[in-house]
C-alpha cells in the first residue's frame, strides 16, 4: 500500500500578528509619554500692522483696558475709545461682576454688546487670560484683542 503524504504549500501571505503586536506597545508608549510632554513653545512675536476688525453699527462696544499694574478701566460707547475712562476697578472679581450688569442691561434692551480687550505689553500673559475667563463666566461670547500698530 502506497503512503499518501499530505504536501503543503508554502504560504506566502506575511503574517502581521507580530506588527499588530508591535503597534500596541508603541501605542501604549506614546499615550504614557504624551502627559509628559512641555505643552508650548517660548517665542518672540514679532509686531505687525493688522487690519481693524469689523464693527457692527447696531451694537455698543464695550473697551476693556488692563494697565501695568494690574487695574481693570472700561468705557462704553458706540465705537472703540482708549482715551476716556467710564469706571474702575482694582480687582479681577470686582471687573467680572460690572461686566455682568453691563451685558445683562445691554440685553434687557435689546442691544448687542461688542466686547474688545486691550492690555498693557507690561502685563503678563496669565493676567490677560485671567480677564477673558472673567469675561467668559459674565456671559461674553466674543472677545477682540486690541493692539497697538508698530
Amino acid at each position: 500500500m502506497a503512503r499518501i503524504r499530505n504536501r503543503r504549500k508554502p504560504v506566502a501571505e506575511m503574517n502581521v500578528v507580530p506588527y499588530i503586536d508591535v503597534m500596541l506597545v508603541l501605542l501604549v508608549i506614546f499615550m504614557v509619554t504624551a502627559p509628559m510632554l512641555n505643552q508650548g513653545v517660548k517665542v518672540d512675536l514679532p509686531q505687525v500692522s493688522s487690519e481693524a476688525l469689523p464693527q457692527d453699527n447696531n451694537s455698543q462696544v464695550l473697551t476693556i483696558s488692563i494697565k501695568a499694574d494690574k487695574t481693570y478701566y472700561w468705557n462704553m460707547g458706540t465705537e472703540v475709545d482708549v482715551d476716556t475712562v467710564q469706571d474702575k476697578a482694582l480687582t479681577l472679581e470686582q471687573m467680572t461682576q460690572a461686566v455682568k450688569a453691563i451685558i445683562s442691561q445691554s440685553r434687557a434692551t435689546g442691544k448687542q454688546v461688542q466686547v474688545f480687550v486691550r492690555a498693557d505689553k507690561r502685563v503678563d500673559y496669565g493676567s490677560v487670560m485671567a480677564a477673558m475667563g472673567g469675561l467668559q463666566e459674565a456671559a461674553v461670547g466674543n472677545v477682540g484683542l486690541i493692539t497697538e500698530a508698530p
